[in-house]
């Protein structure tokens, strides 16, 4: 292996990570790390001062222009547009494991949508990957005033969006286990126990499954679980893991991954839930428990 490739391997986790948090897709960020790659071999590295600094350089600006091109696309998109779920390597240590779950949740990527590509460059730099404001105006090639002022818009536009409080991993945990456990025994009351007043679910079926677009209210979602669990009963199978960082719900019919389920807890119940329903990006996630 070559000192180039070597040198880019090391860094290709992160440059990955930067990637899939701009696209929300596993595919459009593999395309951009690939892309980069390419830049990388064929670059004078004589020239180049400081190779990580680069990379993380050329990747956003080309996760940037992906995500214009995908914006337009997402424009045409059959239902409600949710980021591609995906299984992840278990961090190495609880505190990297507590940011995981903070900056790469299904949540959180669905939540930086409403950001334009630049805004969401340069939030993600600041928020997640604790660059300074300098390098921020290098990699958007803007003023470092400019830099400043989309990062502050960009937090005022997310915080409408932020979770009500932040809950425990353990209390989520909890919580879908139970849930897991009431929707299993087709128990209604006890779905419904689970579920706050005003929970809202929204689900992506890409047109090409039926899904709800947006359904609210605790009961309708607890009739909506308990329909399934009723309609499907001993092909159905729910199982409680870790994706995105995050626990969540994955749900089978006769041993094929029917939609993978991120939820939000306000520490007591269940307040929202993005049902992932399109094939497509629920592909890679079935494959892997296809062969596990």
């Amino acid at each position: 292996m070559t000192d180039s490739l070597l040198l880019f391997d090391r860094h290709r986790p992160r440059l990955h990570g930067i990637a899939y948090r701009m696209l929300g897709t596993v595919a459009d960020a593999e395309d951009v790390v690939q892309e980069a790659w390419l830049r990388w071999h064929v670059t004078d590295r004589a020239a180049v001062e400081n190779a990580e600094a680069w990379l993380v350089r050329v990747t956003t600006r080309l996760a940037i222009d992906r995500l214009r091109v995908a914006k337009a696309e997402r424009e045409n998109y059959t239902g409600v547009w949710l980021p591609e779920p995906m299984l992840m390597a278990a961090p190495a240590t609880p505190e990297q494991l507590h940011e995981l779950a903070d900056d790469v949740s299904v949540a959180f990527l669905f939540m930086l949508e409403r950001l334009s590509p630049d805004a969401r460059a340069a939030f993600l730099m600041r928020e997640v990957f604790e660059a300074d404001y300098e390098d921020i105006a290098k990699t958007l090639d803007k003023s470092q005033a400019a830099a400043r002022q989309l990062v502050s818009r960009a937090r005022q536009q997310l915080r409408q969006g932020a979770p009500r409080r932040s809950v425990p991993r353990a209390t989520l945990q909890r919580l879908l286990e139970t849930f897991a456990a009431a929707m299993q025994r087709s128990d209604f009351h006890g779905l419904h126990a689970l579920l706050s007043d005003d929970a809202e679910l929204i689900g992506d079926g890409g047109g090409k499954v039926a899904s709800f677009a947006r359904l609210v209210g605790g009961k309708r979602l607890a009739q909506l679980f308990y329909a399934g669990a009723r309609r499907y009963r001993d092909a159905l199978r729910v199982e409680v893991t870790q994706v995105n960082g995050q626990w969540t719900l994955l749900r089978f019919i006769n041993g094929e991954l029917e939609s993978v389920q991120s939820y939000e807890s306000d520490g007591e119940r269940l307040t929202r839930v993005l049902v992932q329903r399109n094939p497509d990006k629920l592909a890679r996630i079935a494959d892997a428990f296809a062969r596990g």
